[in-house]
């Protein structure tokens, strides 16, 4: 949809109106004509750029959803939208649009508020007319544009003023300041339970959020001043309080200068952090110290771009997800003994894989390994690994040439095999014939040289999805494929010299076909008349280059 039909201001009685996701680039004046509508949801209109001149009108407008728009300022008269409850963004406008006094005319916010481009405030008196201290909001988003090391005394001062209500629920502010407001984590905003805060590149502290009791979620984002997290950071020493009693989730990214994370103290072992389930540190480059001794609810942790890291991990016997990548060996010395789920890559220092490592483990489901430098010998071949439910193991390893002894075990349900050369020259070897649970089975190899695939007994009868990447291939062998009965999508990519697909005799369970830069494939389908093509049984999509056809 591009434009709104002229029809739709007729309907005087539209309460709802829903047009996310269009292409539609701008709002009719007829659309204010709509007196009783109450919700407008143009979320995701990513070519609106105007909100009409005469908003006001709609006089029951209740929520108004503008978010992923290319909207960048808001019709004046605004505050007149007197039952206005949920607007995701309000605009402060440099010239002639909407300024921030009309925010304290609308009183009947309860759900949620952002503020943008609040650089465009020109007095902190205009901030306090806002009134949001006085406003019982849920969710408050602040945001001041970049602007550089060009923060003035105003500008300080309009975020003071903007103390907002010691209900809220939760609080997001995007600013590049020196300096945040006292009331940022002070203890009166008992109920917050989340607060994101970006992109304060010259704020050298943190503030002390570990006296919120409900406090669940947190992430700091862009504190390029901090150079250490400091007990501040807790908040008092009051023993009667746990700090961050309540977190859940917390995250550090970005914080380009950051390199000690002092602890709470060693003789309050365990009273920190005491819920956290997620923890993720993303982009640290220069962190070097320690971490928290000890998270008993962690059941994820993940470690991403802080090479200087050689801290442990934190003791944490519950965590079943595990993510490091470019960082120091220390961190893969002694693993969590419950993990699920270890994804670890770019550990270029390496000289071998860590024959330990995953000895310890024994409930790991998903194992992913990425970007070993082959240069330090990373042979997995010479390895004693077990691989339980793991399908994206083994893409993109030239040297792996066979299984671990004994095979894949029985319950592997999904196998992705590509670029594994020497692994795939002895694929009838791998008796996957055998697997019960097989259902997913993705092979394939630039360089393999497969004319006719597949072989006779190679696949499981239990697949229900096969998909082939084979650039020599040129026939299908039937006889490998005639026992798949409970086939139902089968996708070729990458075949340019294979020139038909199987028709008679097919398999009967097969419903879509999917074929991908199979040239020779797509002229041979293209020019089958339509009775042709209904030879083939059973089959209700072919999907050929992205586009569809119905069988």
């Amino acid at each position: 949809m591009t434009e709104l039909p002229e029809s739709i201001g007729k309907i005087k009685h539209l309460r709802y109106l829903n047009l996310s996701s269009t292409t539609i680039k701008m709002l009719p004046d007829f659309l204010c004509k709509l007196c009783n509508l109450q919700i407008l949801d143009l979320s995701c209109c990513e070519d609106l750029a105007l909100l009409p001149r005469d908003m006001w009108k709609l006089i029951n407008l209740r929520h108004l959803d503008i978010s992923e728009t290319a909207i960048k300022e808001m019709p004046m008269q605004l505050s007149r939208l007197k039952c206005l409850q949920t607007l995701t963004k309000f605009i402060i406008s440099k010239h002639s649009g909407a300024c921030i006094e009309e925010l304290g005319k609308l009183e009947n916010f309860r759900v949620k508020l952002s503020i943008l481009e609040l650089q465009n405030v020109l007095s902190p008196t205009d901030s306090l007319k806002a009134c949001l201290k006085d406003r019982k909001h849920l969710e408050l988003v602040l945001e001041w544009n970049d602007f550089g090391t060009n923060i003035s005394e105003c500008h300080r001062s309009v975020l003071d003023n903007l103390r907002p209500h010691s209900n809220l629920k939760s609080l997001t502010i995007n600013y590049g300041a020196e300096s945040l407001p006292d009331w940022v984590g002070h203890h009166s905003y008992s109920n917050i339970v989340s607060i994101h805060l970006k992109n304060c590149k010259l704020c050298p502290n943190l503030p002390p959020l570990g006296v919120l009791p409900s406090l669940q979620h947190l992430s700091i984002i862009g504190f390029e001043g901090v150079v250490k997290v400091v007990r501040e950071f807790y908040g008092n020493n009051s023993s009667t309080i746990k700090p961050f009693g309540a977190l859940k989730v917390l995250r550090f990214q970005r914080m380009l200068h950051w390199e000690d994370w002092s602890s709470f103290g060693a003789e309050n072992k365990g009273r920190a952090f005491s819920q956290l389930e997620e923890l993720y540190i993303i982009d640290c480059p220069k962190l070097k110290g320690v971490l928290p001794v000890d998270l008993p609810s962690a059941v994820k942790l993940e470690i991403r771009e802080c090479p200087l890291l050689v801290a442990s991990l934190p003791k944490a016997h519950v965590v079943r997800k595990l993510q490091l990548s470019n960082g120091n060996e220390v961190l893969l010395k002694e693993l969590p003994t419950k993990l699920q789920e270890l994804i670890i890559g770019r550990f270029g220092a390496l000289e071998s894989f860590p024959m330990g490592m995953l000895a310890s483990t024994n409930c790991l489901q998903v194992l992913e390994i990425w970007d070993f430098s082959e240069q330090h010998g990373c042979d997995l071949v010479t390895l004693n690994i077990y691989i339980s439910d793991c399908p994206n193991f083994i893409v993109d390893c030239p040297r792996v040439e066979s299984f671990p002894g004994g095979g894949l075990p029985s319950h592997v349900v999904d196998i992705n095999i590509f670029r594994c050369d020497k692994l795939l020259a002895g694929r009838v070897g791998w008796g996957l014939q055998k697997l019960p649970s097989v259902r997913d089975l993705r092979i394939g190899s630039k360089y393999e040289d497969v004319v006719s695939f597949p072989e006779p007994g190679l696949l499981p009868s239990s697949l229900t999805s096969l998909c082939i990447e084979f650039p020599n291939m040129k026939s299908w062998d039937n006889k490998g494929l005639q026992h798949l009965t409970s086939l139902q999508h089968l996708s070729v990519w990458d075949c340019p010299k294979l020139n038909y697909m199987p028709e008679e005799g097919l398999l009967t369970s097969l419903s879509v076909i999917e074929i991908i830069r199979c040239p020779l494939l797509r002229k041979q389908w293209q020019s089958k008349k339509q009775k042709e093509r209904r030879k083939i049984p059973n089959v209700e999509h072919i999907v050929i280059d992205r586009e569809e056809y119905i069988g």
